[in-house]
């Protein structure tokens, strides 16, 4: 029996409307946005339920359907309905709200992160509930509308609270529809992010016998010092190598005339598994040590460490890598690699609940994150049919 058409023009659609709803981490209300994908939903008589804040926000929507068949795994797709900002505004080309196609193109911020993802998967759930006596299991879509915001707001709305006073949501697995054809991301770097403060003694910047002690010249040479630290090199069966980057220094509050006694530096760092949270706090406290180790009289140097998450990796044998991969080479004819992504996402966080998350198959796409961010129109189609494909396989039971 032919598979369905793909419901392209209907996808495109949700789409545009999804993108005329301005909805920016931190700048926009995000409830328009909900009840945008709430009404489409709501029209095809599936059920959804918003998941809130502390202070009663909207954060995010799920939605699920179960199959008539006993047993199959429950899998969830997530997809983020929230956005970058827009950046300058000279630099779009059409205003980013501005959903217009060009060449081939669909246009407009959160095209490609993440409603692109999020319209698909919408109809990936409307289409598995027309044909629920085909498959077994269950099968949900979770909508995050406090994700750029770094926080994942939604997904730990989510996963974090009791469904109807029963034990928390822990689902077979979770597939995350962020944008890229080439390749199937089953894991991440984690990360861990740090505070520090580098004290000086203050003085008269035109003195001539108290000069004091500089912080911003000790932060300095903390700062080469972390730069120039050894790490690892990347691990085979990982991928990716950890990185330390220095992203933020502030001093000098006191003006021209006096020696700053105080200075800040903010850290990032990428963990591996080979190279741990642990690993990394030892590294960055033995080159704080040494450098504190010089002429710096009653001045120190204090750490704030910023909680982050680990690195995680799917095994390549995992039923989701499997069953998307078999999919993506039925519909392309190639077998896809299986990478780890450099950034952290929702789903180091899932790792740390025993929940396995892929974090990168979507819509081809340009642009993510800058001006005149676009997807293609011509991966539409085969997207949506290797999701369909791959969802079968697993939901088959």
């Amino acid at each position: 029996m032919p598979s369905p058409p793909v419901p392209a023009d209907s996808i495109v659609a949700l789409l545009q409307a999804l993108v005329r709803t301005p909805s920016r981490a931190g700048t926009d209300a995000l409830a328009p946005v909900a009840e945008c994908m709430e009404d489409w939903l709501g029209s095809r008589g599936l059920a959804s339920r918003r998941l809130r804040g502390v202070d009663g926000e909207t954060i995010g929507l799920y939605a699920e359907i179960a199959g008539a068949r006993p047993g199959g795994p429950w899998t969830v797709l997530d997809a983020t309905l929230d956005t970058a900002g827009f950046g300058e505004a000279a630099t779009w080309r059409r205003p980013p709200t501005d959903p217009h196609i060009e060449a081939g193109w669909l246009h407009g911020r959160g095209s490609a992160d993440s409603k692109g993802g999020a319209s698909l998967f919408a109809h990936l759930l409307q289409a598995f509930d027309r044909t629920r006596d085909s498959f077994a299991g269950r099968l949900g879509v979770l909508f995050d509308l406090d994700e750029h915001s770094g926080r994942f707001g939604g997904a730990r709305a989510f996963f974090d609270q009791p469904l109807d006073g029963g034990p928390r949501p822990r689902p077979d697995g979770v597939i995350i529809g962020y944008p890229g054809m080439e390749r199937i991301v089953t894991g991440g770097r984690g990360f861990l992010r740090a505070r520090l403060v580098v004290h000086g003694i203050a003085a008269h910047s035109g003195a001539a016998r108290r000069r004091g002690l500089n912080a911003i010249s000790r932060a300095s040479a903390l700062a080469c010092a972390l730069d120039a630290a050894p790490l690892p090199p990347a691990d085979p069966a990982f991928g990716l190598a950890p990185q330390l980057t220095l992203t933020g220094l502030r001093a000098g509050d006191g003006g021209y005339s006096q020696v700053p006694d105080r200075c800040e530096l903010r850290i990032d760092v990428r963990l591996t598994p080979g190279f741990t949270d642990a690993a990394a706090r030892a590294l960055v406290q033995a080159t704080i040590d040494r450098q504190a180790a010089g002429p710096s009289g009653t001045a120190g140097i204090d750490v704030e460490w910023i909680e982050g998450w680990p690195a995680y990796r799917v095994p390549d044998d995992d039923p989701m890598v499997a069953a998307l991969h078999a999919a993506c080479r039925a519909e392309l004819g190639v077998d896809l690699p299986t990478a780890v992504a450099g950034p952290s996402n929702i789903g180091n966080y899932l790792h740390g609940l025993g929940v396995p998350a892929l974090c990168g198959f979507g819509l081809r796409a340009e642009n993510i994150h800058a001006a005149n961010e676009r997807i293609a129109l011509d991966s539409i189609e085969p997207v949506y049919r290797i999701y369909r494909d791959a969802l079968h396989r697993l939901q088959r039971g």
